[in-house]
């Protein structure tokens, strides 16, 4: 019973939610169909909007298409316009620098004219109101016409300065613009350039009368005529050096080397004095000799060449005392005797070609000296003067070319009477053997 209740009971909630499910589902399809109608209508409005908004994106990317190929356009015209300005714009600056840099170039010109014609009298236009152009103008015409007066002979009334420092009023010749005569009442001659454009009278002698040939126009040979370059440094007198100037440059060495030279040629004297004192006679003696060895007359020979000296005559004598014995002792006391002459003979020989080797090294020693004093010098003043320099350097040469000329007479002069000294030895030695070989024969 209680079953059956309960299976009713069932299939009575389960027809009340069926029929609750039904009545739910009608509902819900109806929201359903709204809210579909509704989605579709926002659909359809978002696809016209959509379509809407494409055409507009369109024609708004051709209008900006179109705006961006005009801007390209114009920037394209603009970067051509800004080429051409750029090219005019460097055309325009080269152009400023050149007339720039002329400018510059043109007031060079003026001051170098300026400067160049200053010293002639010359004076160029110094306003603004005289263009570059035409000081250059104004330069090149003064320089003609300056041109034409240094190139020719002209007189001028003007003064300079005589040898003594005196000035002497008178009459100057200008050669052109390189040379100059001056006449006066006390001078006349070549002049030279005294410094600051002043002019002095050169010392060389010979050209008073070629002054005055310049000066009366008339034609003359050879002139005696001084150079110059310009006016503003004065130029030293020619001195010609003696000798005790020359022995003044070397100095100490220099006057050591004269020493040894004089000594050298009073050594040379006596040494040409005894060997004409060893010669002398020979020939008398020989003849006077022979004669009486070939009569057998030896004493007679001996009291005859008695009266002589000399080395020949004291190895005759020797050999005649002792002719009488062996032909070997004989030769012995002749060599002796020339032995014992030789050291007369040859007396300062050697001596002179000593002072002749060591004449050059004593100069060769002052030249490096005078070196080394050059350089201290170089190295306190500098090389800015090259006068100071040479004259360093020729003075430091001297010493050598005082040891040269002492060296080459003393041994040229030393070898030739050696020369001398042997031949006479020579002769001592001939003689004597002859003398002996003859005495020989005659009594053989």
């Amino acid at each position: 019973m209680k079953a059956s209740s309960m299976i009713k009971l069932f299939y009575m909630i389960a027809a009340l939610l069926m029929v609750s499910t039904a009545a739910y589902s009608n509902e819900l399809e109806r929201a359903y169909q709204k809210e579909y109608a509704y989605l579709k209508a926002q659909k359809e409005e978002l696809e016209k909007r959509l379509i809407s908004d494409k055409v507009q994106q369109e024609k708004d990317l051709n209008a900006s298409k179109q705006k961006i190929e005009e801007l390209q356009k114009k920037l394209l015209e603009i970067s051509e316009a800004s080429k051409v300005s750029g090219e005019k714009l460097e055309k325009l600056n080269k152009e400023l620098s050149e007339r720039e840099e002329n400018g510059g170039f043109a007031g060079d010109v003026v001051n170098q004219a300026r400067m160049t014609l200053e010293p002639y009298g010359i004076v160029l236009a110094d306003d603004n109101k005289t263009t570059d152009l035409q000081k250059i103008q104004q330069a090149f015409s003064s320089s003609i016409k300056l041109y034409g007066e240094l190139s020719s002979l002209r007189n001028e009334k003007g003064e300079f300065y005589l040898p003594d420092g005196k000035k002497a009023q008178g009459d100057i010749v200008k050669v052109g613009n390189i040379a100059a005569y001056g006449i006066s009442k006390m001078a006349a001659g070549a002049l030279a350039p005294a410094g600051d454009s002043a002019y002095k009278l050169w010392n060389a002698a010979g050209s008073s009368d070629d002054a005055k040939a310049m000066f009366a126009k008339e034609k003359t040979g050879n002139i005696d005529i001084f150079v110059y370059e310009n006016l503003d440094k004065e130029v030293d007198y020619v001195k010609e050096k003696t000798i005790e100037d020359t022995l003044a440059d070397g100095g100490m060495i220099g006057y050591i080397t004269f020493g040894l030279g004089l000594f050298g040629l009073i050594l040379l004297g006596l040494r040409a004095i005894n060997l004409i004192q060893a010669s002398s006679n020979v020939n008398e003696i020989t003849s006077i000799v022979v004669e009486k060895v070939q009569s057998g007359k030896i004493h007679e020979a001996l009291e005859a060449i008695k009266k002589y000296e000399g080395s020949t005559a004291r190895v005759i004598k020797s050999a005649l005392r002792n002719i009488d014995k062996d032909r070997e002792h004989i030769e012995d006391v002749i060599m002796e005797n020339i032995l014992n002459e030789s050291s007369q003979i040859d007396k300062f020989g050697s001596f002179v070609l000593v002072i002749a080797a060591v004449a050059p090294l004593l100069g060769l020693l002052g030249t490096v000296t005078g070196m080394i004093e050059t350089f201290d010098v170089i190295t306190e003043f500098g090389t800015g003067d090259p006068k100071l320099l040479s004259g360093g350097i020729s003075a430091a040469l001297v010493t050598t070319m005082q040891g040269l000329i002492v060296a080459i007479p003393l041994l040229l002069l030393g070898n030739l009477l050696s020369g001398w000294a042997q031949n006479i030895k020579n002769s001592m030695e001939q003689n004597a053997l002859h003398i002996v070989n003859l005495y020989e024969k005659h009594r053989g």
